[in-house]
């Protein structure tokens, strides 16, 4: 078989250059490409090779021209070494987001969860760190039924300790007159009295009541009032003019204030009881400075004088129209006589309207339901009263029902029917009753008919 020539080196291809001393390893191939084609090979390998010794078909080792086994180097996966053409195809790719290729679309960022409310689901957590559980419906009713309770408690302890606070500042006097007594007429009648005392006024309030000096202190009184609740119907608050001429028992005839300077509260009840045939149930009395403590209590009053007033003896000094007034003022209001041509009769009906604008006051939201302006009312109202002994807790609750009803749009609040406002007697000008018309008043209350004093009256 005749030995083919060797190849002709391609020129465009550089020579191989081999290291000096170590032979190059030869690819083992069964088939050469020659011509188009293939031919086999010898056994004994590639043309001028040596047959390979014993053992040197082993894994991992070829022969070489010189017949000796070299161990062949393991080939890197193609994945690992790119290739040529693959680095010149990325370097020929354009840049993402560069001229003439859109960016691909980013993906929003995803936010991180927000951390779960404390308890879960269920409500705050528990300090185990575990959801409390819901209340079931058995407890929900228990705890509503606690915040009934809760509120009713209240709403019986607040007016018992407004009417204690009230009460345990009150003064008791014996009024308990001598002799006998009309018999006990229907509802209840009380006997107010408003006294010029100064007794436990300090200098400066003399002053700034305008009440005079120490050497005024003594047994007089500016008001007199019969105050009927009737068991059913309007209560009835009637004035009887200071100067009333009326029989004073033990005395004669003279002025009913005249009755309360010689014998007191004892006397004064006496007195109008024989006069009208009236049983008094329970006696009140305020002075100069419980008057105006209560009108301070009660954040002040309201009054609406037709023209300016200027009293000196009262001290006061007032500009016509309605006006919001101190105790100190109001006290003045109530007192002053000397400035008005109605005298008596003019200031009696002046301290009903104080009356009534001080019960509108007290019974009003803003003081009953402030504690604070609630609590210095009861303290102030129960320090200016003086009520009898017998006077109880629902007795001087029903007083203060009683005139906030009869000073109120359907009360009644007149004064007893005067024939002459200036009588001529032995003590002096004095006030003359209607006696006809005063009897047929007092018995419609000793009748417990209150509806009737409207006609009577013209109330």
């Amino acid at each position: 078989m005749p030995v083919q020539p060797p190849p002709t080196p391609d020129p465009a291809q550089p020579p191989r250059r081999r290291s000096p001393g170590r032979p190059t390893a030869v690819r083992r191939s069964d088939e050469e490409p020659f011509d188009g084609g293939t031919r086999a090979l010898p056994a004994g390998g590639a043309r001028g090779e040596a047959a390979a010794p014993a053992g040197a078909e082993r894994a991992g080792y070829t022969a070489t021209t010189y017949g000796r086994p070299v161990r062949r180097r393991p080939e890197r996966a193609a994945a690992q070494t790119p290739g040529r053409e693959q680095r010149l195809a990325e370097l020929r790719r354009p840049a993402e987001g560069g001229p003439g290729r859109p960016a691909p679309p980013r993906e929003p960022a995803r936010r991180a969860p927000a951390p779960p409310a404390p308890g879960g689901p269920g409500g705050p957590a528990s300090p185990g760190g575990r959801p409390r559980r819901r209340p079931s419906a058995a407890q929900r009713r228990r705890r509503t039924l606690l915040v009934l309770l809760v509120v009713a408690a209240l709403a019986v302890a607040y007016p018992v300790a407004l009417g204690w606070r009230g009460v345990s500042a009150v003064r008791h006097v014996a009024v308990e007159p001598a002799g006998e007594r009309p018999a006990d007429t229907p509802g209840t009648t009380y006997l107010v009295v408003g006294s010029d005392s100064r007794e436990g006024m300090s200098e400066e309030e003399l002053r700034e009541y305008s009440a005079g000096g120490t050497d005024g202190l003594g047994q007089r009184t500016d008001t007199i009032m019969l105050l009927h609740v009737p068991r059913s119907g309007p209560a009835a608050l009637i004035s009887v003019p200071r100067d009333s001429y009326v029989p004073i028992p033990g005395h004669g005839s003279g002025k009913v204030n005249a009755a309360f300077a010689l014998g007191g509260a004892p006397l004064l009840v006496q007195t109008l009881e024989q006069v009208s045939g009236l049983r008094v149930d329970h006696y009140v009395e305020t002075g100069f400075a419980g008057f105006a403590r209560v009108v301070d209590a009660v954040g002040g009053v309201q009054v609406c004088p037709p023209e300016p007033v200027q009293d000196v003896r009262a001290g006061l000094d007032i500009p016509a129209g309605c006006q919001q007034v101190d105790g100190a003022t109001a006290l003045g209001f109530a007192r002053y006589r000397y400035s008005d041509v109605r005298g008596d009769l003019g200031r009696a009906d002046r301290q009903r309207q104080l009356l009534a604008a001080i019960a509108d006051r007290a019974a009003g939201p803003g003081t009953l339901l402030n504690p604070f302006r609630a609590f210095a009312l009861a303290s102030a109202g129960g320090g200016a009263l003086t009520v009898d002994e017998g006077a109880s807790l629902p007795a001087l609750v029903t007083f203060a029902r009683g005139m906030r009803s009869a000073t109120g749009a359907d009360g009644v609040s007149t004064t007893v029917p005067v024939a002459d406002a200036a009588y001529r007697t032995s003590s002096g000008v004095a006030v003359k009753w209607d006696t006809e018309r005063a009897l047929a008043v007092f018995a419609a209350l000793r009748a417990d008919d209150t509806a009737v004093l409207r006609g009577l009256t013209g109330a």
